[in-house]
């Protein structure tokens, strides 16, 4: 989205603990299931994506990860709790929808880091490592 675009604000967000997906509905019942794996793997925190670029850290081991809190932040975000204590991304409306636009070359893209970094989506996270914000 540009900067003079503003999204649409969902008008239902549903978390579907069993499927593992964030359902958010927008005007005219246009609906969009997010895996809560995608969702922590492009998290918006500085955590995850550092304070620049090339200050990312590539996030694994998040397949079974569960959002186990969600809080709306103001008029413009939600800040979801993660069950592996991930809570520090805001996810803006833009920002949801962003990822409710282009979830299938996002999803492709993490992967094609994965291969590149020669792991896979399993592959347990060392604690503290490589984070850009000494978190």
């Amino acid at each position: 989205m540009n900067q003079l675009t503003k999204a649409p604000l969902p008008q239902d967000i549903v978390v579907h603990q069993q499927s593992k997906v964030l359902e958010l509905v927008y005007e005219g019942n246009q609906s969009y299931k997010l895996p809560f794996e995608l969702l922590r793997v492009w998290s918006p925190s500085a955590e995850v994506r550092g304070h620049g670029p090339g200050q990312e850290t590539l996030q694994t081991g998040k397949r079974d990860v569960e959002i186990v809190g969600i809080d709306q932040v103001g008029h413009y975000a939600v800040k979801p709790t993660f069950s592996d204590g991930h809570d520090s991304g805001i996810f803006t409306w833009d920002y949801l929808y962003e990822i409710c636009q282009n979830q299938d070359a996002m999803w492709q893209s993490y992967l094609d880091k994965l291969k590149t970094a020669g792991i896979d989506r399993d592959t347990v996270m060392i604690k503290d490592a490589g984070h850009s914000c000494g978190h």
